[in-house]
């Protein structure tokens, strides 16, 4: 019988995004509760020893983080566990590098790489629109921010940009027919489309329809839908590829491209 939270996760255990290998040990870090679930997270210790190659050690990611070198959503973070997600801004200013964590289409966390203007606001999605004591409005974001007296057009599922210096929302898009959108959940985690259609279902999940940029076709459930502008002026920068999931055959000849390979030698 458990006694208390969990403090450890096994390696075997661990996200498949993570990316870690078998053999390297028994343990994976485990995230800090935080504004991110564990599943959906990439603690520090992973971003800045596996993803950026900073450190080789814990030990050493700990001593980089102990000097203050590192910002998560413009605030020092000095937790080695600490759960990076979605949309998240990490900065290093001894480095001058800025980073968003996005998505790829195979559903893993991408450091997109953006300058200094950029790094000054994130995108959140709004959960849900509440009154609180004396009637006063307020809303909850996918990351746990609770923002008092927002525009009363901002609905839920809209996506809210918002100034990380002041915590301020400075701008918003609709969750509507028409707008581009970036897809953080199920089997088409990473995709970039337009938003076609939305079936209503009372009583289980609405289903949206997106439509990518070369045309292709998917559908997915309404919480994995997260907006991120227009067509014409995404809000964000798009990591690698601008969320078009590629066929098997479609890598296999790009691959091929780059090792300068011809289709006849493939056939053989």
């Amino acid at each position: 019988m458990a006694r208390g939270p969990r403090k450890h996760l096994k390696r075997l255990n661990a996200p498949r995004h993570w990316m870690l290998d078998k053999l390297s040990g028994t343990w994976a870090p485990r995230p800090s509760p935080g504004p991110h679930k564990l599943r959906e997270s990439l603690p520090l210790i992973i971003l800045l020893r596996n993803r950026l190659k900073y450190a080789l050690t814990g030990k050493e990611v700990q001593a980089i983080l102990m000097q203050r070198l590192v910002k998560v959503d413009g605030k020092v973070r000095t937790d080695k566990t600490y759960p990076a997600g979605f949309n998240d801004v990490v900065s290093i200013e001894k480095t001058n590098e800025n980073f968003r964590l996005l998505y790829d289409t195979k559903g893993r966390f991408v450091l997109q790489k953006i300058n200094n203007e950029e790094a000054k606001f994130k995108l959140c999605r709004v959960r849900k629109l509440h009154a609180g004591k004396n009637n006063i409005p307020f809303l909850t974001t996918n990351d746990s921010r609770t923002i008092r007296f927002p525009d009363p057009l901002v609905k839920a599922n809209d996506t809210i940009k918002v100034e990380l210096e002041t915590g301020k929302i400075v701008d918003h898009v609709k969750f509507e027919a028409g707008s581009l959108a970036m897809i953080v959940g199920g089997r088409n985690m990473g995709r970039v489309g337009v938003i076609v259609s939305r079936e209503r279902h009372i009583g289980s999940f609405d289903i949206i329809h997106i439509k990518d940029a070369v045309g292709h076709q998917f559908a997915t459930r309404l919480g994995n839908v997260f907006v991120i502008g227009k067509p014409s002026a995404p809000l964000i920068a798009l990591p690698k590829g601008n969320g078009i999931k590629k066929t098997v055959l479609d890598e296999l000849h790009e691959r091929q491209k780059r090792e300068g390979k011809s289709q006849v030698d493939l056939v053989v």
